[in-house]
């Protein structure tokens, strides 16, 4: 089995799981489809779970959580769109490459970052601060968990010409 047969990267804003590298047939993007609507109801779940909010907290806060997630999940399409490019070119990486992929994951790290900052007085506005540090505890939990395993997935990269296993 190839690496890009391999890889199962749980996203950060909806712990998608996405086959890399497959062109999907139609079952398989079914599939794909109800695992994204159970990814999106399980982190959602788990927040909400997690948060203690009053009903009349909870009339606030799901749009906004919901908004939240939307940005997340553009953002975490590109992370993914990444991350099958350096499937594909791991072992084979040039400094140029490197460099860009590397300039990449900061911008999406960075990304991830800036979208935080502009919800925050979003959330501010719709539930307590404690409650708002809270979430961000809970989505900051969650996207640990997501980077542990996508580190565990993907390889080190290698320089153009020494290619190998790791």
């Amino acid at each position: 089995m190839t690496l890009k047969n391999r890889f199962a990267i749980v996203t950060a804003s909806s712990l998608v799981v996405c086959a890399l590298g497959i062109a999907p047939s139609f079952a398989q993007t079914s599939q794909k489809q109800l695992d994204i609507a159970a990814a999106h109801a399980q982190r959602k779940a788990t927040v909400g779970a997690n948060m203690n909010l009053t009903p009349a907290e909870a009339t606030k806060f799901w749009p906004v959580y919901d908004a939240y997630e939307a940005k997340m999940d553009k953002l975490e399409a590109r992370h993914v769109k990444e991350l099958k490019d350096f499937a594909d070119k791991y072992e084979n990486l040039s400094d140029a490459d490197a460099g860009k992929k590397l300039e990449e994951v900061i911008a999406i790290q960075q990304g991830r970052l800036d979208i935080q900052k502009e919800f925050v007085p979003k959330f501010r506005d719709a539930i307590p601060g404690v409650k708002v540090t809270r979430f961000y505890q809970i989505d900051n939990k969650i996207q640990a968990l997501i980077q542990c395993d996508i580190a565990q997935l993907v390889p080190l990269a290698h320089p153009a010409g020494e290619g190998g296993q790791q």
